[in-house]
């Protein structure tokens, strides 16, 4: 009999974070596991998770601040439609992200079943007053080390051991040296021979656009055949709007990006967009995991990254690509300048980082892992 495993997130776009629950959820055994979405609205994430197989509902509510005082939130009234839920679905497991764990675990403690989470965000330090409550899940997952650690402050308000890091598994079939980018060159009117350098982010002020920006610049100026494509959408507030925005305007009135860099918006397709590519660079000021870094060396492709975060982990710096300080666009311009004038050490580079997903940050991997903590959690449960 197949168990029923609820996922909570207040997510309903598409950002790193829920592609990489998708592939998750995509790689668990269909035969033993039937997964369950639970979001505020429509979206992305919920129609993607309707075309792998799974169930979504849907109920209006609004997620936990960082301030949020559990003995309080804990009684707000989402938590008991969720455990109206999981009696209805016979739900034997849930899964929840920061913002809806206050009412996913009081749910989970009232229907006498498990609840673990996934922390994404390394700056959410929890406050004096929720450091009992984060110790209450089943499990703690980071999806990275850099998250774990920050997570817990210094020094730790609880034992590191006790989170366990799984990082993000890529679907490496999907994810491939072999997938065709010749299409998306032609649609973004790019010549085949022309050097390419991508980035994919969604427009948000962390994700560095403009030192992108600043960098194509730089690197234009030595290679003027260079082009630059940008993949990236999911604006979610009024700032980000802004910013986008202003990035945009950037690049349309600039005379050197106008004619090189292509903005191509949401893109489905990562994978061709990452093929379309010589080379891929993360721009961040900071990232906690840093997805498309790793989905890059699953296609053979070496990345120029900034450092901070999770591309600390996943990035071997000199092996399968380059990692320099954030907010410096003359560093990533040298080093995707030497990527481009050298085809070898892009070809070294992408086996490499092919090798380093397939041994480590494959979603057969992953999810397997996750399984283990789904097993064990429920054969405990009462």
């Amino acid at each position: 009999m197949r168990r029923n495993l609820l996922f909570i997130t207040t997510y309903t776009g598409l950002g790193g974070g829920e592609t990489s629950l998708l592939t998750q959820v995509e790689h668990l055994d269909p035969a033993r596991y039937l997964p369950h979405l639970l979001v505020p609205g429509e979206g992305q994430l919920a129609e993607r998770w309707r075309a792998i197989g799974g169930q979504v509902h849907l109920r209006e509510w609004r997620g936990a601040s960082v301030w949020f005082i559990p003995a309080l939130w804990q009684r707000f009234p989402i938590a008991s439609h969720i455990e109206s839920l999981v009696r209805r679905e016979n739900i034997t497991l849930i899964h929840s992200d920061y913002h809806s764990l206050p009412f996913a675990l009081a749910a989970a403690r009232r229907a006498g079943i498990p609840c673990i989470w996934t922390c994404w965000g390394w700056w959410f330090h929890p406050k004096p007053w929720q450091r009992g409550f984060f110790q209450q899940p089943d499990a703690t997952i980071a999806a990275s080390t850099a998250i774990r650690d920050g997570f817990l402050g210094s020094p730790p308000f609880m034992p590191p051991e006790r989170i366990d890091v799984i990082p993000p598994g890529v679907d490496i079939g999907r994810f491939h040296p072999s997938v065709d980018g010749i299409r998306l060159r032609f649609e973004a009117k790019i010549a085949q021979d022309a050097p390419v350098v991508a980035l994919i982010a969604r427009f948000q002020d962390v994700k560095g656009h403009d030192v992108f920006q600043a960098m194509a610049q730089q690197v234009a100026l030595q290679m003027p055949t260079a082009r630059f494509i940008v993949a990236g959408e999911n604006t979610q507030t009024s700032a980000d709007d802004d910013y986008k925005r202003g990035i945009l305007d950037h690049a349309r009135s600039n005379s050197i990006l106008r004619e090189r860099l292509t903005y191509l918006g949401f893109r489905a397709d990562a994978e061709r967009v990452i093929a379309a590519a010589d080379v891929v660079v993360c721009s961040s000021d900071f990232e906690s995991y840093g997805m498309v870094n790793v989905e890059a060396m699953a296609s053979g492709k070496p990345v120029v990254s900034t450092r901070r975060g999770g591309p600390g982990e996943t990035v071997v710096d000199g092996e399968t690509g380059f990692l320099v300080e954030p907010r410096d666009p003359a560093a990533l311009a040298t080093q995707v300048i030497r990527l481009l004038r050298d085809p070898d050490l892009r070809a070294r580079m992408g086996a490499a980082g092919r090798a380093r997903v397939e041994a480590r940050y494959s979603a057969d991997l992953t999810a397997a892992r996750f399984q283990a903590h789904i097993d064990r959690l429920v054969e405990g449960s009462p």
